[in-house]
C-alpha cells in the first residue's frame, strides 16, 4: 500500500499527548485524520481547530464502520488486546503506534532502549553523549517527548535517541534502530501484559526487524536477556556487574572495564560520576556500550559520562532537613526499581511505598530491606498488600498514611540525625496522582516545605 492509499483515512485512537502528536504529524502528510476516545465526554476541540473529525465512545466507533479506516494509529495507554483494537482487526485495519508511525518518517540514526528499570537514567545519559558528539540530536519517546512530535527535525546525519516502552513495542513491525539495548527483564504491567511471557517478547521486539549489521547492547547478568542472547538477531554486546564477559564491558570493584579478547582495559570508576548504586554502574555501560557501538569515540563518551547528573525522579537528592536526608524515587514504579533505591541508600532509612496495584509481588522487595530501613510508610491501593507481605517476612515497624503528606508527616517525626527518607513506592502512582511526576513534584514540595528544627506533628 503507497502512502497515499496509506493516510487516505487515518484514524487517532487516544486524545493524550501522544495521539495529539501523531494527527499533528499525519495532517502534515495531508492525512485525512479522525480522532477517536472511549471516553464520551472527552474534548475534542483541539483536534476539531486542527482539521480532525472526532468520534467518541465505542459504539460510536463501532456505527461508523471501522473498515473505512486505512490506518488506525493506537496511542501507548490503549491496550492491543481491547475491543477498540481488536475491532479493527476484525474489520482488517492496519494497525500502528506511535513508534511505527514516527519511524515512516526518520531520516536520521536511531538508537533505542527498553527495559524494565532504568530506561530513563540511560536514555538521558545516551543522549547527553550523543549530543556532545552531534549537535543535530533528538531524545524522544516514552521519556516524555512523543517520538511522532520530534520526528519531523530528523535529517540524514541527526541521532535520534529512543526510550520505549513494552507497550509501544506491542506495534512496531518495520522499527530497526541501529543500536538497541535491553537493559534488563523483570515482572511488570502484568495487568496490562497478562502473562511474563508477552512481556519478554514485547521488550525483545526492539530488534525485530534489526540484523547482524546492527546492535544489540544485552545484560549479562538478567536471566532473561542472556537467553536472548543464543536468537537475538543483531550483533550482540554484553555488559555485566557480575561474571566479565569475553567481550563487551564489566563492572568490578567500583570500576567499569571495557573487555576485549578476554583481556579487561579500565575506562572509568563509578566515584567519578555523580550516579551511585551498581544499577547506575549498569545504565552506564549500556550506554557507553550503545555508543561505542555507533562508533562515537570513547574520549568523548567518556567526557559525557562524567558531566551527566541524576535524572529527575530517579534517586533524586531532595534536601537535607534537620540532619535527614530526604531522596525522590517516584519513578521506582515497580518492586525491582525500588529494590535498587534501597539497595542505594548507605544509611538507615525510612521508606515510602504504596500505590496503584500492576498485580506485582513485594516480596523480593521487602526481603531487600535487609535491616536498612527502619520504618515503612504505605499508602494507595497496595498498603494493605505490602503491609501483610511485610509481617509475613517479619518486618513490623509499619505505618499507613492516607496521603503523601501524612506520610512525610511520619517520617519527618520519626527519622533521626544521619537518617534518610527515601520515596521509592513500587508501585505507579495511578489513582492518587497523574503520573509519577505528579508524585514526584508534591514529595519534593512537602520536603521543601518542612522547617528546620521542627516537627510536623505534635
Amino acid at each position: 500500500m503507497g502512502k497515499n492509499d496509506l493516510f487516505k483515512n487515518v484514524l487517532v485512537i487516544g486524545m493524550g499527548r501522544s495521539g495529539n502528536a501523531a494527527a499533528k504529524l499525519l495532517l502534515s502528510a495531508d492525512a485525512s485524520v479522525t480522532v477517536f476516545d472511549g471516553n464520551t465526554s472527552a474534548d475534542t476541540g483541539a483536534f476539531e481547530d486542527m482539521g480532525c473529525k472526532a468520534i467518541l465512545g465505542e459504539d460510536a466507533l463501532s456505527k461508523a464502520d471501522p473498515a473505512q479506516f486505512s490506518l488506525a494509529v493506537i496511542s501507548p495507554g490503549v491496550p492491543f488486546d481491547g475491543s477498540v483494537a481488536t475491532m479493527l482487526k476484525e474489520a482488517g485495519v492496519t494497525i500502528w503506534g506511535e513508534i511505527e508511525l514516527a519511524w515512516y518518517f526518520e531520516k536520521g540514526s536511531v538508537l533505542a532502549i527498553t527495559g524494565t528499570n532504568g530506561k530513563t537514567t540511560t536514555t538521558s545519559l545516551l543522549g547527553q553523549i550523543a549530543q556532545s558528539y552531534n549537535e543535530h540530536t533528538i531524545i524522544a519517546g516514552n521519556i516524555g517527548v512523543p517520538y511522532t512530535g520530534m520526528v519531523q527535525e530528523t535529517s540524514a546525519d541527526s541521532i535520534t535517541v529512543l526510550e520505549i516502552s513494552s507497550f509501544q513495542l506491542e506495534t512496531v513491525t518495520d522499527f530497526c534502530p541501529k543500536v538497541s539495548a535491553i537493559l534488563n527483564i523483570t515482572p511488570d504491567h502484568l495487568d496490562r501484559h497478562h502473562t511474563m511471557e508477552n512481556y519478554i517478547k514485547a521488550k525483545q521486539d526492539i530488534t525485530k526487524r534489526q540484523t547482524k549489521n546492527e546492535f544489540c547492547i544485552l545484560n549479562a547478568e538478567d536471566p532473561y536477556t542472556e537467553e536472548f542472547v543464543k536468537t537475538c538477531p543483531a550483533s550482540v554486546v554484553l555488559f555485566s556487574s557480575g561474571k566479565m564477559p569475553k567481550e563487551g564491558f564489566w563492572y568490578d570493584n567500583g570500576v567499569i572495564y571495557r573487555v576485549s579478547g578476554g583481556q579487561a582495559e579500565r575506562i572509568i570508576a563509578l566515584d567519578e560520576t555523580h550516579l551511585l548504586g551498581t544499577h547506575n554502574a549498569e545504565n552506564i555501560m549500556a550506554a557507553i556500550a550503545m555508543a561505542d557501538a555507533f562508533g562515537i569515540p570513547m574520549d568523548v563518551i567518556l567526557k559525557a559520562v562524567k558531566q551527566f547528573r541524576a535524572v529527575e525522579h530517579r534517586i533524586e537528592f531532595v534536601k537535607n532537613v534537620n540532619g535527614v536526608d530526604y531522596y525522590n524515587d517516584s519513578k521506582g514504579t515497580n518492586p525491582d526499581a525500588a529494590i535498587k533505591a534501597i539497595q542505594a541508600m548507605n544509611r538507615p532509612t525510612w521508606l515510602i511505598g504504596g500505590g496503584y496495584d500492576k498485580n506485582a509481588s513485594f516480596d523480593e522487595w521487602i526481603e531487600s530491606f535487609d535491616g536498612k530501613v527502619r520504618g515503612l510508610v504505605l499508602l494507595g491501593q497496595t498498603a494493605e498488600k505490602i503491609r501483610e507481605t511485610a509481617q509475613r517476612h517479619g518486618f513490623e515497624n509499619i505505618y499507613m498514611a492516607e496521603s503523601l503528606k501524612e506520610a512525610v508527616d511520619i517520617c519527618s517525626s520519626n527519622a533521626v540525625d544521619g537518617e534518610a527518607v527515601l520515596l521509592s513506592p513500587a508501585c505507579a502512582s495511578w489513582g492518587m496522582f497523574k503520573n509519577f511526576e505528579e508524585r514526584g513534584n508534591m514529595f519534593k514540595e512537602l520536603v521543601n516545605s518542612l522547617k528546620k528544627g521542627l516537627m510536623t506533628l505534635g
